[in-house]
Order: C-alpha cells, then structure tokens, then sequence
C-alpha cells in the first residue's frame, strides 16, 4: 500500500514520527507521500524526506495559503530538481468553499504550479472544493501538454471526474468514501477506471470508519483500501497491488 497524500508535518503526526513511520510499515504501507502547503511546510518536509527510506514530498502552495505565500515557477522547479525524494508539485488547486484566499491569487498560483509542472514533467496534486468549472477550465488550457494530473481526496462530481478522465488524469480516494452519507462518491469511484485510481489518508484530516472523529494517520489507510475494495467488488490484496502500481506508474515513470 502506498498512502498518497498526508501531512507529516502537522501534529500529532510530526512528533510521533517514528511511532506513525512503525504502524505504517506494519500495516504494509511501502510509501508515504507528505505533502506541501506553504514555504514554511516544505521547509520542514525536507528534513522529514530523510527520517526514512519510505517517505517522499512534494512543493507547493494550498490554495488557502496562496494569500500569504507567493511562489514563483522557477522557485519550484530549483527545489524540485534539487532533492530526488521530492517527485510532486502541490498541493495546489481552487477552493472556493471557504473564503481564506482571494480567487485572483488562488487562480495565478495554481497555474504556476502547472506551469512548472510542464516544465519539470512532475505530478500535479490538484486540490478542488466548489470549483469544478474553475479548475476544469485551467486544466483543460493545458491538455496538449500531457499534465500529469493527480486529484487528491476526490469528492467531485460525477460530470466533473469524466471530463477529468478525458485530461488523463488520477483520482485519490479518502477516508471520505467510508462515511455512510457518501453515496454518490461511492457511485463515482464505481466507475473510475481501475488504473485510475490511487488510495490516501490526508492525515491527520479525514479519519475513515471506524476511526471517524480521531486523530488520521496513515495506518489507517487499510480501512479506505478494504472500502474501496468493496466498491470494486475486488479483494483488498487485489486493490492494493493495482493502486500501488499505479502510484509508481504516475510517479516513477
């Protein structure tokens, strides 16, 4: 299993590293990816890429943080080419659901990021809540560019997830898809092309059932493995060999 998406660098994963790094090899977690939000957190995610061999990062600017954190393309690029356990740009995207950042700044950050993914051919970690058409609209700007397209924790349409298909791009599912009221995801994910699909926890957020409520971490990304599973109506050893070869296709290739 590898857990595409948490945030190492946030408590109380941070200060019980070596506890999370054990449970997660326990569970056969083989990878970790943690994931950057602003300057500050990719600051601290360069020292946490090197506390293990299974952990791996990413540089980039939530959409939250772009109010205060301004990033340039070749800022990105430098840090992503210099550190080989760096393989990802993100995370990056359009949240228009909470009003922390201006849409204007939320907007010219996010095609940054996919300016320089072009550029250094990295993985894009796409982060959308209410703007489907938004981020659409950007990505399409780019199909002839072949992105390599990663949208993390998908609860997106139906709609939204075909026309990303047609982008080529990837979806990562959450602990969001074990909760009882997520039926209409469930549908989505039963039609996602199998070599589509990635598994994560976003830990600490989004602890799946039956943890719902605590603390996530990335062992318990069995319980969203075995779900997914469910919807596939395959084994979990079945769907954690497809999704973590298609972590490995995406990333590695």
């Amino acid at each position: 299993m590898i857990d595409s998406h948490c945030h190492l660098d946030l408590e109380p994963l941070k200060s019980n590293l070596s506890n999370i790094i054990k449970r997660s090899k326990d569970v056969g977690i083989e990878k970790l990816l943690t994931i950057s939000t602003s300057i500050e957190s990719f600051q601290k995610i360069k020292n946490i890429i090197n506390e293990d061999e299974i952990i791996f990062g990413t540089i980039g600017i939530h959409p939250h943080e772009t109010g205060n954190n301004e990033i340039s393309i070749n800022y990105i690029i430098k840090n992503f080419e210099e550190n080989p356990k760096i393989i990802g740009i993100g995370e990056t995207g359009l949240d228009f659901y909470y009003n922390n950042s201006d849409k204007k700044k939320q907007i010219e950050s996010f095609e940054k990021h996919v300016e320089a993914s072009i550029k250094t051919r990295a993985p894009l970690i796409i982060h959308s809540r209410n703007a489907e058409n938004e981020t659409f609209e950007i990505l399409n700007k780019y199909q002839n560019e072949k992105l390599k397209i990663l949208m993390h924790c998908f609860t997106g349409s139906k709609n939204f997830a075909e026309k990303l298909l047609k982008l080529n791009a990837f979806f990562s599912a959450s602990g969001i898809i074990t909760f009882k009221n997520s039926i209409d995801l469930q549908e989505t994910f039963k039609i996602l092309p199998l070599e589509k699909i990635l598994i994560e926890t976003d830990s600490p957020y989004l602890a799946p059932v039956p943890n719902r409520g605590k603390k996530n971490e990335p062992s318990f990304l069995s319980y969203t493995a075995q779900k997914l599973a469910d919807i596939k109506d395959l084994s979990k050893q079945e769907i954690t060999k497809i999704t973590t070869k298609n972590f490995n296709n995406l990333f590695f290739n």
